[in-house]
């Protein structure tokens, strides 16, 4: 598929006028530049697959944290974090236990589709907001749990995810697929699981992600993207900031 003839502006740096990414990144450093020596986390950061992608010099910047002048921690359930490029230090987490830091550690959490794979949302997200400073932010993109995608992938088996992606998303690596629960992803999740907290999202439906490289069919999901009613878009994207409590 020549994503070139359906998207001419894709010239430029490759990227398109709908790509989720950039948008999501351009609010989350809008955060970061608030803050002075700010102390960032990226919660789930895996081996950081974006520096991997042959794509956008503009959006593999904006996803390198990094260059935000920010002290970066990548954490993962997965060792592969071990490997993560673009961040200071790098821990690997265990499933049930406390995040291995102190109260008050961070100005932003950033968590970029991981929410969907998280099956104990009230006690992950009161760790979330231990870790992270009073007025501070943690910001989370995941897909909307009324967008079709969500729906579909829910019917399917998760043992089935992994080799159903192969066909529909031919360049998605199978180490790059997890297990989806689905319990952190709507804003009545997260206004559960994150009481007192105050709380901003924006529904947003991108560049179709699983059309099985067919042209016909990115151009049919394009045209539906652009018809979805906002609750029922591909994505949710939060942000969720911490109260200041004295």
């Amino acid at each position: 598929m020549d994503i070139g003839k359906i998207h001419p502006e894709v010239s430029i740096d490759s990227f398109t006028k709908h790509d989720g990414t950039i948008l999501f990144f351009n609010f989350v450093r809008a955060l970061i530049g608030k803050t002075k020596n700010p102390k960032v986390l990226d919660f789930g950061a895996g081996r950081g697959s974006f520096h991997h992608l042959k794509s956008s010099v503009y959006s593999h910047e904006l996803q390198n944290l990094q260059t935000t002048g920010a002290e970066v921690w990548a954490t993962d359930v997965d060792a592969i974090v071990k490997t993560h490029p673009c961040s200071d230090h790098q821990v690997v987490l265990q499933i049930g236990e406390k995040l291995p830091f102190d109260d008050n550690t961070f100005d932003v959490v950033v968590s970029d589709f991981v929410f969907e794979h998280i099956d104990s949302p009230k006690d992950v997200a009161s760790e979330l907001l231990r870790i992270t400073k009073p007025n501070g932010w943690v910001c989370a993109r995941t897909p909307n749990k009324w967008g079709y995608v969500t729906l579909a992938s829910r019917i399917v088996p998760n043992a089935l995810h992994a080799k159903l992606l192969k066909r529909v998303q031919p360049k998605r690596k199978e180490k790059d697929v997890f297990p989806t629960v689905y319990k952190l992803n709507s804003p009545r999740d997260i206004r559960r699981s994150f009481p007192s907290c105050r709380v901003k999202w924006y529904y947003h439906s991108g560049d179709p992600a699983y059309h099985f490289g067919c042209g016909i069919l990115y151009r049919m999901l394009l045209v539906l993207h652009r018809m979805l009613p906002p609750k029922l878009s591909t994505c949710a994207c939060f942000f969720i900031q911490k109260p200041n409590r004295k």
